[in-house]
């Protein structure tokens, strides 16, 4: 964040990936939700995008590349900012992200390290989607002629949602601190905002929204490496009082996924009636405890 004249500042970011689904179109689209979501969570608008794009040229057509680029630019004008231009490389492997600059009053900006004891953790959409990703490619790009690979239709409609929305409502009502989960998992992310804000947490993992079926296929055995990186990093920082299968859902690796909010109890109750309003998904999943630097898995 950077102060440009008085009350208002800058806010940018910057995000990119490989394809996590096999349409090009799709893939755009999730790429620039899960790019603009930074920005969201500091409470700022979007007002401008670059792209940035790698793309075999010799090996697939540029009419995929067009599509990507495509569902990108839609994504971004839904969230009412163009994209400006940006940069494209060639690249063994297709890669797609947008660099994205906000505005937003210093007095409103929403940090994630400013988390305070007794503040209710609220979650805005399902975990999950890394685990359905991995079953998704393992059981439809290998040869498994039993089994069958999971729809990622719910998964999609999720990724491919803005964050905007939840985030007019928490700069609406005011929140203590939020971040956005995205590839260091619920678990990561919250430890983040515990350590900056020198807090702990307390997580209830039945409390915590899962996408349909991301258990099932995590007991069969899908486990991305995203998601097993964080198991590894963060399970000493964790008291984990659940079965080791919740912890590691906790860790599940996101794309694109939901604002993780720590709101005072003073302000509960507004933002709850702000998202049952306006329709909006949210779950409250915890709470900030005093335990600095502890986070605790409890059922």
């Amino acid at each position: 964040m950077v102060r440009i004249s008085g009350d208002i500042a800058i806010a940018q970011t910057v995000d990119f990936f490989t394809p996590i689904v096999d349409d090009p179109y799709l893939f755009g689209a999730i790429a620039a939700a899960n790019s603009v979501s930074d920005i969201y969570a500091m409470g700022a608008t979007p007002i401008l995008g670059l792209a940035i794009a790698a793309f075999p040229t010799d090996v697939l057509p540029l009419d995929v590349l067009q599509e990507i680029l495509r569902g990108g630019s839609e994504k971004a004008a839904e969230a009412g900012f163009p994209i400006a231009g940006g940069h494209t490389i060639i690249d063994d492997v297709p890669k797609y992200g947008l660099a994205v600059t906000g505005v937003v009053s210093v007095a409103k900006l929403v940090r994630n390290s400013t988390a305070k004891p007794g503040d209710t953790l609220i979650l805005t959409k399902p975990i999950g989607n890394g685990i359905l990703i991995s079953a998704y490619r393992g059981l439809t790009h290998r040869r498994f002629p039993r089994r069958t690979p999971p729809s990622l239709d719910e998964a999609i409609r999720w990724m491919t949602m803005l964050n905007r929305d939840a985030a007019n409502a928490m700069t609406e009502v005011g929140v203590s601190a939020a971040t956005d989960v995205t590839g260091y998992g619920l678990i990561g992310h919250l430890l983040e905002m515990c350590a900056g804000s020198g807090v702990g947490a307390e997580i209830r993992t039945s409390a915590v929204p899962v996408l349909p079926h991301a258990r099932d296929y995590l007991a069969r055995g899908f486990r991305p490496t995203g998601t097993m990186r964080n198991v590894d990093t963060f399970e000493k920082r964790v008291d984990i009082q659940v079965p080791r299968s919740e912890f590691t859902l906790m860790c599940d690796a996101q794309t694109s996924g939901g604002l993780l909010m720590a709101v005072s109890s003073e302000n509960l109750g507004a933002l709850e009636a702000r998202m049952q309003r306006s329709g909006l998904f949210y779950a409250t999943i915890g709470k900030v405890t005093e335990r600095s630097g502890t986070l605790t898995l409890i059922p």
